[in-house]
């Protein structure tokens, strides 16, 4: 595995565990459809209402912030593949929240001392 898609990867699972704490429950990582992926699919703490949060994990700020890669298309897309994941399980939620969570590393830390945003 490459170390950019290591670094993915290991920032999601602090994602994860960052929305969990938060009460959250997580009820899909890594869905994909031909449209796209969608990095963590949830419910808030009482399952009213469902939670797509795109995680962009960065070691630095060189090619720009992280919420800076989620364009007005990249948006789109992520709504059309979670309106796809939602039709593929029939699911009834009416509200639907879309997050962007940012996982980075300062320059001066170790790979596990990743902070969420």
């Amino acid at each position: 595995m490459a170390a950019k898609d290591e670094l993915g990867r290991h920032g999601e699972d602090v994602a994860v565990r960052y929305l969990e704490s938060r009460g959250l429950v997580v009820l899909d990582r890594n869905w994909r459809c031909r449209e796209g992926e969608l990095d963590v699919v949830a419910t808030d703490a009482d399952g009213a209402r469902l939670v797509v949060c795109e995680v962009k994990t960065r070691s630095g700020t060189r090619y720009g912030e992280p919420a800076e890669a989620v364009t007005g298309p990249k948006a789109r897309r992520i709504r059309r593949v979670a309106q796809r994941w939602l039709a593929q399980r029939g699911l009834p939620w009416v509200e639907v929240r879309f997050d962007v969570s940012y996982v980075g590393q300062q320059r001066t830390s170790a790979p596990d001392d990743l902070t969420v945003g």
